[in-house]
């Protein structure tokens, strides 16, 4: 899950966590100290002209392109951006915006898929390039910073997701680099805060988590968990350009850290109300209705995610189908009593499960349990056997499943 939470004022520790949960070291102890508690510029202090991040008249005409990105409307929130990039073709932000585009045809698929992965890169490295140009000729030019921050940190996420810890480290430095020089302008706009509230929140998260990592922190300054989501929350509700990614942290943080569903679901459900047709946003939705017992959110918003993906949409996929086909069996099986539905919407869960590759998920293992009861419970014990046994062989051996299985097939031996 780890590589699921990830942000870029985190990417500097990020391709290292992800490295010690994979191969269980932690090796890179020469990482440069870095301070973040510069003291800040007056914002009087600071040129603006010509900035196009700060520029309202510009954020009112992105609104909708920002709208249609999220809302996986991804040709109209390209021909938008493309449009800012004929009239500002050496500044970032057209750019950036490409690229986050890219990034939401790849984040749905838990970055599974690849084939976007080039433009993507293409288009970070471009606006690195703008910005580089913008921060060489004015080293105050933090809106520059906020540029390299964003797009190295992007970058280093998906080097990451790949598994290239040496491309993901190197962007990751660089991104923490320019989020340490962008504070100083935190006055000027709250996206200046995004990638400081991931780092104040991880920098905790991260050490607490995983020991192993606790020599390499050493080096940077402390953290602070509770002014990390107290920016989070400010950036979400007064950003811009980074309201809406802050948003997804905030709520992923409060679910799989914190481990606090409830406050988690009204963000879920902001987000899917905004962005109806963003898969991702809508499957979080379902988990987190379903975690607190809103089964008739959990219901609607299953079904709506099964249609689009019938119809095809994008953005839908199996991974979106694995959640709301699991979610509606549980609710045949035990709200409706209707085991022919639940016995469906299992069995379709088990294919979706398949097709993505994850046999090895909760959805996969409790749709087989769960199918194997139903089984049990209309005396069909073949089926039953079938079901258990599979179940025995991929359960972990501590689990109520693996007890419940081989407790079974030991009673029911042919």
């Amino acid at each position: 899950m780890l590589r699921l939470l990830l942000g870029w004022g985190l990417l500097l520790l990020a391709p290292l966590a992800a490295r010690a949960q994979a191969t269980d070291t932690a090796r890179r102890r020469t990482m440069p100290v870095v301070h973040l508690d510069s003291v800040g510029v007056q914002p009087s202090a600071i040129d603006t002209k010509g900035w196009l991040l700060l520029n309202k008249d510009i954020q009112q005409e992105l609104d909708g392109a920002v709208h249609n990105l999220y809302n996986f409307k991804y040709d109209r929130a390209e021909k938008q951006f493309r449009s800012l990039r004929r009239r500002y073709p050496d500044h970032p932000l057209a750019y950036l915006m490409l690229g986050l585009n890219t990034w939401w045809k790849i984040r749905p698929t838990s970055f599974q898929t690849k084939i976007y992965d080039r433009t993507f890169f293409a288009y970070m490295d471009t606006a690195i390039t703008k910005a580089e140009t913008l921060y060489r000729a004015d080293k105050q030019n933090y809106e520059a910073t906020f540029f390299l921050a964003a797009a190295h940190g992007f970058s280093a996420r998906l080097h990451a997701e790949r598994h290239d810890w040496r491309l993901a480290t190197v962007s990751s430095k660089r991104s923490l680099t320019f989020v340490q020089k962008s504070q100083e302008a935190n006055g000027l706009s709250p996206e200046f805060l995004f990638g400081q509230a991931l780092f104040n929140y991880y920098a905790v998260w991260i050490p607490d988590n995983y020991p192993l990592l606790r020599p390499v922190l050493f080096f940077f300054p402390k953290g602070d968990k509770k002014l990390g989501l107290q920016q989070l929350r400010t950036v979400s509700s007064t950003g811009f350009y980074t309201a809406t990614e802050a948003k997804v942290f905030l709520m992923g943080i409060l679910k799989n850290e914190e481990g606090n569903s409830a406050e988690a679901l009204p963000v879920a459900r902001q987000l899917a109300a905004t962005y109806p047709d963003n898969g991702y946003f809508q499957r979080f939705y379902a988990l987190l209705a379903y975690d607190q017992g809103d089964f008739n959110e959990c219901e609607r918003v299953s079904r709506e995610i099964l249609e689009k993906i019938n119809q095809g949409m994008p953005g839908y996929e199996g991974i979106s189908g694995r959640y709301a086909s699991y979610f509606l069996g549980y609710l045949m099986q035990y709200r409706y009593r209707d085991v022919a539905k639940a016995r469906d919407f299992y069995q379709r869960c088990i294919v979706f499960s398949e097709s993505t590759g994850d046999t090895n998920g909760g959805f996969y293992l409790f749709a087989n349990a769960n199918l194997a009861r139903l089984a049990d419970k209309e005396k069909e014990l073949e089926t039953a056997r079938h079901y258990y046994t599979l179940v025995k062989s991929i359960a972990d051996h501590k689990s109520e499943q693996y007890k419940e299985a081989t407790a079974w097939l030991k009673k029911n031996k042919t």
